[in-house]
C-alpha cells in the first residue's frame, strides 16, 4: 500500500500492474529526452546569435521534424494497445466474484458457491484495533486465492461507484443496470487496499476495499467455514 509522501506508484502485485509500471517508465523516458532536447535548443537560441541560412531553408530538416514525432507516437501507442488488450483478456477464470456498490458499502457474492455472500463496511475509527488503518479497514475482507485468475463482475444498485485496487492495477466503474467485468491475479499473498474512486455522495470517502490474497489451501478452508 502507499506510504506518506510517496511520489511513485505502489509496488506491483499482478502481472498487469508490472506491465503498467514498465509502460510508465518507457513513456516517461521518452518525455524526458524530448524535454531535454527542447530545453537544449531553446538555451542554444538564447545564448548565440549565429544562424545557418541553409539549414533554415532546408527541406530535409522539415522532413525530419515531421516524421520523428510520428515515430515517437508509434513507440508510445503500440505498447499501450498491447496492455489494453491484455487487461481485457479473461482466460478460463478459476473463480467469479460479483461486486455490487451501495451508498456507502460494498457487497460481494462468490457465484461459484451457494450462499457465500456478505457486505463489507468500513470499520469506524473508534472500533479500530492497534495497527489497523483508519478509513481503510473493513469488517469483512474479500478472501481470494493467489496465483489464480479471478473474474470480477462489478455493478451498482444506486449511483455511480468505482472499484479500484492500485497495487493490482485495477479500476472499473460500477454503473447501475450495467455489468462490467475484469480479471485479477495476484503473484504474492498479502493485504491490498483500495477505495471507491468515483464521487458517489457524502460518504464517498468511507467505502474502502480490502483484498486478502492467500494460498489456495487457505482459501478452501475459509470458504468451507463460511458455508
Amino acid at each position: 500500500m502507499a506510504h506518506p509522501h510517496q511520489l511513485g506508484f505502489q509496488d506491483a502485485t499482478s502481472p498487469i500492474m508490472e506491465e503498467l509500471l514498465y509502460f510508465h517508465d518507457h513513456t516517461l523516458m521518452i518525455m524526458f529526452l524530448i524535454s531535454t532536447l527542447v530545453l537544449y535548443i531553446i538555451s542554444l537560441m538564447l545564448t548565440t546569435k549565429l544562424t545557418h541560412t541553409s539549414t533554415m531553408d532546408a527541406q530535409e530538416i522539415e522532413t525530419i521534424w515531421t516524421i520523428l514525432p510520428a515515430i515517437i507516437l508509434i513507440l508510445i501507442a503500440l505498447p499501450s494497445l498491447r496492455i489494453l488488450y491484455m487487461m481485457d483478456e479473461i482466460n478460463n477464470p478459476s473463480l467469479t466474484i460479483k461486486t455490487m456498490g451501495h451508498q456507502w458499502y460494498w457487497s460481494y457474492e462468490y457465484t461459484d458457491y451457494e450462499e457465500l455472500n456478505f457486505d463489507s463496511y468500513m470499520i469506524p475509527t473508534a472500533d479500530l484495533k492497534p495497527g489497523e488503518l483508519r478509513l481503510l479497514e473493513v469488517d469483512n475482507r474479500v478472501i481470494l486465492p493467489m496465483e489464480l485468475p479471478v473474474r470480477m463482475l462489478i455493478s451498482s444498485e444506486d449511483v455511480l461507484h468505482s472499484w479500484a485496487i492500485p497495487s493490482l492495477g485495477l479500476k472499473s466503474d460500477a454503473i447501475p443496470g450495467r455489468l462490467n467485468q475484469m480479471t485479477l491475479m495476484s503473484s504474492r499473498p498479502g493485504l491490498f487496499y483500495g477505495q471507491c474512486s468515483e464521487i458517489c455522495g457524502s460518504n464517498h470517502s468511507f467505502m474502502p476495499i480490502v483484498l486478502e490474497m492467500v494460498p489456495l489451501k487457505t482459501f478452501e478452508n475459509w470458504s468451507s467455514s463460511m458455508l
